[in-house]
This record gives structure tokens, C-alpha cells and sequence, in this order.
């Protein structure tokens, strides 16, 4: 069996080379060739065009940056939908709207394919690692199709529901982490102004009741960036974030849903980005808000 990733950006690159760690048959595709040259070098095979990645595989992960990318991937002239998928077993794991996804199980499926989605809780190094949190939504014999592949990416694997549940879940674990970082940055602007220093402050804050769990991860970055000096590097964008706060938004008004806490989150994101904090590691938001609090 061989496995495609469409798109090799840092979470499809990483889960790639997991994927060829775990004995897999490994193809890559992505739309700029050069950032699949690690891989290929590592002994993965370059496909030219998604097509030609579905081509050559048994079962394609999708990981795409945004709703856009993944439409064309799948509906440009040489894309996936262009292929005979008869037989083949398509894994969208993007983070997208979960009406991006129903629609794209329908066109696979009318070309002969099998489609799940299966997006996933964490960044680079768990993808790496095979620690990822796995939300899949599709036919249960679908799912258990995909699992032998999943399990090699996942630390934990659920079957939420149908396709488009799936999406919807993703968009519900980012959503309290979205609006922890901008809490964080709030509670620093008011242990600054009192005068606490903010090593200890900042250790305290990681330390509550009240911190995600993954925090204590992203301290010494946090506390670099409240002294002025932002570390370089990021496993996920304040950009990218943003987008999938949007995401939220979107769904929210399409569902007649009241969600304005992140609504008011998604607005400090936005600013942050026009600050030019776009590509920064977004747990970095906490140091970027804790400065524009101070009078």
C-alpha cells in the first residue's frame, strides 16, 4: 500500500516522515515541488500533480492550509477529482468548514472513492511523534478502513459522527485555546500593573486551575516576548488561527448560532495581525495583548 500526502507544509511534511518512520510507502504531492525535496530525499515519491497522487496511491491524506487550497486540490483540472478514485480512499484532514467537507464526500464518492475526514488536535511535534488527537467523521467502515493509517499519526482516534461532524469538532477544541492566549494576555497586563514580576507571574498563571494544559509549553516563548525579544519560528501562525476563528464565525452565522466570546476574540487576532504579529506562534498572542493593555 501506498500512502499520499497532498500537501507537504509543516503538519503533512511531519506526518509524512512519521508515516515513513512507521514503514509506509510514502508519495507526496504539493504545489510548490520544492518544500516535498526533504522528503523525496528521505525516499518519498514525488507526484507532479494531485492526480497523479491518486494515481499512484491506495490512500490520500489531505492537509491543506484553508478552504480554498483544499477545493482546488480536489476540483482544479488536474486535481484529485480528476482521477479514477475507484477503490481508493480519500482522508481530508484540513481544517475547514464541515460544509466544505460534505460537499467533497459527495464528489469523491461519485467518483468512485471513499472519503473521510479526519482533522486533528496538535501542532508539529506531535504529528511527528504520532501523538495527535484524530476527530474523524464518515461511514464507520470507512473509518476502520483509514484506522491502521490513523492509529501510526494518532494517539487517540474518534469516530464522532457522519462526514462534516468531524470539522465541526476541530473547530470546537480551537476554539477555547483561541480565546485562552488573549485571556492569558489579559491577566499579564493586570499582574504587570501590579508590579509582579513576570517570570514568577507568568510560572503562577501556568500553574492555576485555570491554564491549558499545554501552557507550561509555550512559557519561555511567552516571557521572551513580554521583554521585547520574540522568538523565531512557529508551530502554528497567529494567521493561521485567525483564519480558523473565522471558520468559526462563519459557521456560527450560517447556523444561527450565538458564540460572542469568540467573535470578540477573533477581532484582538485580526489587530495583532495588522500589528505584524501574522506569522508568530500564536500562543505568543498572550505577550502581544499584555502590551497593548498597558496605559
Amino acid at each position: 500500500m501506498t500512502v499520499g500526502i497532498c500537501g507537504t507544509g509543516k503538519m503533512g511534511a511531519a506526518m509524512a516522515e512519521r508515516l515513513m518512520d512507521k514503514g509506509e510507502n510514502v508519495a507526496v504531492w504539493n504545489r510548490t515541488a520544492a518544500r516535498a525535496d526533504a522528503l523525496v530525499e528521505a525516499g518519498a515519491t514525488r507526484c507532479d500533480t494531485p492526480r497523479a497522487l491518486a494515481d499512484t496511491c491506495d490512500t490520500i491524506i489531505v492537509m491543506l492550509i484553508n478552504d480554498d487550497a483544499v477545493n482546488s486540490a480536489y476540483r482544479d483540472d488536474d486535481g484529485l477529482l480528476s482521477a479514477d478514485l475507484s477503490g481508493k480512499l480519500v482522508v481530508e484532514m484540513s481544517t475547514v468548514l464541515p460544509g466544505t467537507t460534505t460537499a467533497l464526500a459527495e464528489a469523491v464518492r461519485g467518483a468512485g472513492g471513499a472519503f473521510i475526514e479526519c482533522p486533528v488536535g496538535g501542532t508539529v511535534p506531535p504529528a511527528r511523534n504520532g501523538q495527535l488527537l484524530g476527530m474523524a467523521g464518515g461511514d464507520t467502515d470507512d473509518v476502520e478502513r483509514a484506522r491502521p493509517v490513523l492509529d501510526k499519526l494518532c494517539r487517540r482516534l474518534d469516530h464522532v459522527g457522519p462526514v462534516g461532524t468531524g470539522a465541526a469538532m476541530k473547530l470546537a477544541i480551537n476554539l477555547p485555546l483561541s480565546v485562552y492566549w488573549l485571556a492569558l494576555g489579559e491577566a499579564l497586563a493586570i499582574t504587570e500593573d501590579a508590579g509582579i514580576d513576570s517570570d514568577l507571574a507568568l510560572d503562577i498563571l501556568c500553574d492555576s486551575s485555570g491554564a491549558s494544559k499545554v501552557a507550561g509549553l509555550f512559557q519561555p516563548g511567552i516571557l521572551q516576548a513580554l521583554g521585547g525579544d520574540t522568538p523565531d519560528g512557529a508551530v502554528f501562525e497567529v494567521s493561521g488561527a485567525a483564519k480558523d476563528i473565522r471558520l468559526m464565525t462563519e459557521l456560527a452565522s450560517a447556523r444561527g448560532l450565538k458564540l460572542p466570546v469568540i467573535a470578540e476574540t477573533g477581532k484582538h487576532y485580526d489587530a495583532a495581525i495588522e500589528d505584524g504579529w501574522a506569522d508568530r506562534n500564536f500562543p505568543l498572542l498572550a505577550a502581544w495583548y499584555a502590551k497593548q493593555a498597558r496605559p
